[in-house]
């Protein structure tokens, strides 16, 4: 994954489209004026999902895994760039790497049990080691380490076994081909950058070609090497011989959030940062969104960490990317030797028993334009029901034990000209109260407090609209 750039406290970005003019402006503004730029100003109408991303965006919540041998040093991903391990001193790593505590199935019945329909592991990160066989291109392989076995493919086999979508994470970038670890990289990737490509690419091909139909390739570390030529048009025409129906992710880093890359490219990343839904109008191509984040603040395990994201954190970032219409894909790091750590166990168990409550919900749900809700509230829609996700409600109950906070009763939304016959919460069936003026699109309804022995954090009411909604568009 990409580090934050320390160079400006305002987070700008330097970006050069004239000859001698470099003007500074801010991640978001950048996206913002290349998506004016990538769509024609003539049109007006948003294209049409293709199969493969409409089932991505359907599979709404899933699990990353940063796992590699930077695990047994307990530091993050980046230890080997960041406290400048040389490449044979870091590789000994390999001798210890056992992979005792791996259990495929286990990470996958994890994962159902959180409410995730997808999942996608680091099969090779920055540190070059691979955790599938290379076949020949290397060995610097789990095959070649005490593990002695393709780690990759108990994942996939345990990802089908427990129904989930197993997606493949690939760094584009491997410091085992510059002897000396420095940083930055030369931007143009440096002598001998062609001959990487090829290993890279033949890479690819090894995990398109020997594993079976897979969701999709995550790939991330274009960003490291911004004047280079990285053949993504040889590498995406690769993946689509061997992997037609397979999505391609390139993340953009936490710089660039949100921004489009590649024409073959079927989402944007948002990394670290809750996505934006974008103006897809004039688009050539329909493209999904994914946010993902950590539990902490490392992607690979941080033995020191204690920076965790609490359940009610992550079902309110849940939340709030499919309000986006993006897919969560939310991160765990693996112990040394593959085991998954207590508390990102039980807090990804904790809020699997929230997802059960609205997980078809989750899955179907999308925005619509036109309606403004109150506060943080929003409203999404699948079919001829509409979904109004309600945040910060209170408890009712007896007022010495009661934690005070939130607020019940009427809440506003402006927008919503399908006339609605009835409104209830998911969670407990309780019918709702509510008034609306379906020619002004003015609507209220009545919130009513949890009872006492619950807080869902965010509590989701259907409301249905009458036959004649159907006809409307979102």
């Amino acid at each position: 994954m990409s580090r934050m750039a320390k160079a400006s406290p305002s987070s700008v970005l330097p970006w050069t489209k004239n000859p001698g003019l470099t003007v500074w402006i801010s991640a978001q503004e950048k996206a913002a004026f290349e998506q004016s730029v990538w769509r024609p100003a003539c049109s007006m109408t948003i294209p049409k999902p293709l199969p493969r991303i409409a089932r991505f965006e359907s599979l709404a919540y899933g699990m990353f895994l940063h796992w590699g041998l930077y695990s047994q040093l307990g530091a993050g991903e980046w230890v080997m760039m960041n406290q400048g391990i040389r490449p044979q001193d870091y590789n000994k790593l390999q001798k210890s790497f056992t992979a005792a505590d791996f259990d495929a199935r286990a990470w996958a019945r994890l994962a159902r049990a959180a409410g995730m329909r997808y999942m996608t592991l680091t099969t090779r990160h920055h540190e070059g080691f691979s955790l599938y066989d290379t076949r020949g291109l290397s060995t610097f392989d789990a095959p070649h380490s005490p593990a002695g076995r393709d780690l990759v493919a108990e994942f996939v086999e345990a990802c089908r076994a427990e129904d989930l979508v197993p997606f493949f994470y690939h760094t584009t970038i491997d410091w085992q081909w510059w002897k000396k670890v420095a940083m930055p990289a030369p931007a143009d990737g440096g002598h001998g950058f062609d001959k990487y490509l090829d290993y890279l690419h033949a890479s690819v091909e090894i995990l398109c070609a020997n594993y079976g139909p897979i969701g999709g390739l995550w790939f991330d570390g274009n960003w490291a090497h911004t004047e280079a030529d990285w053949k993504e048009d040889r590498l995406y025409k690769l993946i689509r011989k061997h992997q037609p129906e397979a999505l391609i992710i390139n993340n953009t880093g936490m710089e660039a959030q949100g921004v489009k890359g590649h024409p073959e490219l079927d989402s944007t990343t948002f990394e670290q940062g809750l996505p934006t839904r974008p103006d897809r109008r004039g688009w050539p191509k329909y493209l999904a969104g994914e946010m993902c984040q950590t539990m902490n603040a490392h992607w690979g395990v941080g033995a020191r960490d204690f920076n965790y994201l609490s359940p009610a954190q992550i079902i309110e970032n849940l939340c709030l990317t499919r309000k986006a219409g993006a897919n969560y894909l939310l991160n765990v790091g693996p112990t040394a030797q593959g085991g998954i750590p207590e508390y990102e166990a039980a807090a990804l168990r904790r809020v699997g028993e929230w997802v059960a409550l609205y997980a078809k919900v989750l899955r179907e749900v999308r925005p619509i334009n036109g309606v403004r809700c109150s506060g943080r509230d929003f409203l999404l829609k699948a079919g001829r029901k509409f979904y109004y996700f309600a945040f910060n409600l209170p408890i009712r109950g007896n007022d010495h034990v009661t934690v005070s906070g939130g607020q019940a009763g009427v809440r506003a939304l402006s927008g919503l000209k399908q006339e609605i016959r009835s409104a209830r919460w998911l969670d407990n069936d309780q019918k709702l109260a509510f008034t609306q003026n379906s020619k002004t699109g003015l609507f209220a309804l009545d919130c009513t407090p949890y009872p006492y022995g619950t807080q869902l954090v965010v509590r989701v009411a259907e409301l249905e609209a009458r036959q004649s909604a159907s006809r409307s568009s979102p």
